[in-house]
């Protein structure tokens, strides 16, 4: 069973895969975003490239736990996914897991150069292993 794990920003998606067991994510790439259509057809590609059967996406929570502008946007774009990859999606609060992605990168010792051009692919990974880590408990 192999889930992809987004996060979805302005400029980039990050991306996670699971093992093929749903144990493990890994990120894999940053999608930099074009456009709907040509974003919908680079996660279509990975959908068939690594056969994935369920999508979770980080939904960006206020911290007293309400949608706000940016919410609505990855909503609005999960809706897209769903006219356009036949698969299931998952919205993940997703409060934190920027912060958390930055904080085991600055732990790392990693430039703020490859910090910037990672974060979003680890904060995918944060997204796509809690939501395994919910499921097989």
């Amino acid at each position: 069973m192999r889930v992809l794990g987004l996060d979805i920003g302005d400029k980039t998606i990050g991306i996670a895969i699971s093992d093929p067991l749903g144990y493990i994510a890994q990120g894999i790439t940053t999608i930099r975003r074009t456009s709907d259509t040509k974003d919908i057809e680079e996660l279509k590609s990975i959908c068939n490239e690594y056969k994935v059967e369920n999508i979770v996406a980080g939904l960006p929570k206020n911290m007293n736990g309400t949608l706000g502008p940016q919410s609505e946007k990855v909503i609005s774009f999960c809706d897209l996914i769903k006219e356009n990859i036949n698969l299931p999606i998952i919205m993940w609060d997703e409060r934190l897991t920027t912060v958390a992605a930055n904080k085991a990168m600055l732990e790392a010792d990693l430039s703020r150069a490859k910090r910037k051009k990672l974060v979003d692919k680890v904060a995918a990974t944060y997204i796509l292993q809690g939501y395994l880590d919910s499921i097989c408990k």
